[in-house]
């Protein structure tokens, strides 16, 4: 006998009981198998007496076949009452006495929440659009140039675009601090590497002059000894460097990757990258206004087990990503869960609202949309054939992409039933995000 009792909320307590005869059996079998090759001082394997196979091993073998009866019972039960068991269940023993005929235990487990969906059709959607110009290339070729300068020097003030080496010391209320002098440091102007306060104070500097100044640290500043005070810093200027940047010609197609030279191929090439990025971006920003959508005609409560399994994926992920780029992280060192609550039930959510909208309206993958997709991601590639087989390769790699697809999916729904209205973007406000 069994049964399912509501605790509170999404929280419910099986209670439920395994035959002792069951668990014997069970044992029994496992005890045999292990006697074939089980290595018993004084026997020879396979020759090794039940009684001492027992003696040695059963208790092991016991919890084991226990835990493992525990997990096939609330299995056999929650599917018997068409429970939707979100995360894995606590369970306790109630019976003290292993040896007894009937083995009682609670589990106690949430379940996955009702989505209740309201109308779409009130909300509303802004959907960016792009349309690219001539003009986006030139400036792209014209970052692409700036990253290939060749500083020379000028006998002049320093202006934005040029390179300045200089000494600076920060001082705050007197005493240098931390990260807060150099020699022979070279900035260029405008690139914002440096805060704007400090590049400001440089521009019209000449070589050999010295300045003073006073600057506030933004509140939010990395370094937290500064962040939100007032520092003064002396700089004097070297040597004011100005950018020759180099012809856009065969040389320059060359060094692009253009085997041959052509500085047509060269712009197409451009222009066809900016074109897939654009469009990625903007695909990500309707993504997430369409998401938003859904957070608010959405009700549901949030299993627990389902946020911590979420917001310690997102830890793990921070702490893989920062050890990437180079930083240690001490052994043993936790980041606060706090840190990824509001990221993990923002994304638990959209999950179950997922599920849901796919289940009623049929959005899931189909199998022509994902071979699409794939055939669009290879097209960015020199041998777009070899990034096919890539996928195919691993069903893991394919469930990545039906993951997309579905989401797709779900976008199109969204702005098919809301009031969408459209706003054109540049492509500078679209590569300011993402």
């Amino acid at each position: 006998m069994s049964n399912v009792e509501t605790l509170s909320g999404l929280q419910r307590r099986l209670s439920a009981s395994i035959p002792q005869q069951q668990l014997r059996g069970e044992v029994e079998a496992r005890l045999k198998h292990l006697g074939r090759t089980a290595k018993v001082h004084g026997f020879r394997p396979g020759k090794v007496p039940f009684k001492v196979l027992e003696k040695q091993y059963g208790p092991s073998v016991q919890q084991e076949v226990l835990g493992e009866s525990l997990q096939r019972s609330f299995a056999e039960v929650a599917i018997a009452n068409k429970l939707q068991v979100a995360g894995y269940p606590q369970f306790e023993l109630k019976t003290t006495d292993l040896n007894a005929p009937q083995i009682e235990y609670s589990a106690t487990f949430e379940v996955y929440p009702e989505v209740k969906l309201g109308s779409i059709a009130g909300e509303s959607v802004t959907r960016v659009t792009f349309a690219m110009s001539e003009a986006d290339v030139d400036e792209t070729i014209k970052t692409l140039r700036k990253q290939r300068a060749v500083f020379k020097k000028a006998e002049r003030a320093a202006k934005n675009d040029d390179q300045v080496r200089i000494d600076f010391s920060g001082k705050l209320n007197g005493v240098v601090f931390e990260g807060g002098e150099a020699k022979d440091f070279a900035v260029v102007l405008g690139t914002g590497r440096m805060l704007p306060d400090f590049e400001n104070a440089i521009v019209g500097m000449k070589a050999g002059e010295t300045k003073s100044f006073d600057m506030t640290f933004p509140a939010d500043y990395h370094g937290k000894d500064v962040a939100g005070k007032q520092v003064t810093f002396t700089i004097t200027a070297h040597v004011v460097e100005e950018a020759h940047l180099p012809a856009v010609d065969a040389e320059f197609a060359k060094s692009m990757g253009m085997a041959d030279g052509d500085v047509d191929k060269l712009k197409a090439e451009i222009r066809d990258n900016i074109g897939r990025e654009a469009q990625r971006r903007a695909k990500v920003r309707n993504k997430d206004s369409a998401m938003d959508v859904l957070l608010q005609i959405a009700q549901l409560d949030v299993p627990k087990a389902l946020l911590d399994s979420e917001a310690e994926r997102l830890m793990q992920q921070t702490v893989h990503d920062m050890e990437a780029r180079g930083m240690k992280i001490p052994k043993g060192m936790q980041l606060p869960a706090d840190m990824f609550l509001e990221r993990a039930t923002k994304r638990v959510k959209l999950g179950l609202i997922l599920a849901e909208l796919v289940k009623q309206h049929d959005l899931g993958a189909k199998p022509e949309q994902m071979k699409a997709l794939v055939q669009e991601y290879a097209q960015s590639y020199e041998h777009p054939e070899e990034v096919v087989r890539w996928y195919n390769a691993e069903p893991g790699r394919m469930r990545e992409i039906e993951n997309l697809v579905l989401e797709d999916n779900v976008v199109a729904w969204v702005l098919a039933g809301a009031k969408v209205s459209d706003q054109a973007v540049t492509l500078t406000e679209l590569m300011g995000s993402n």
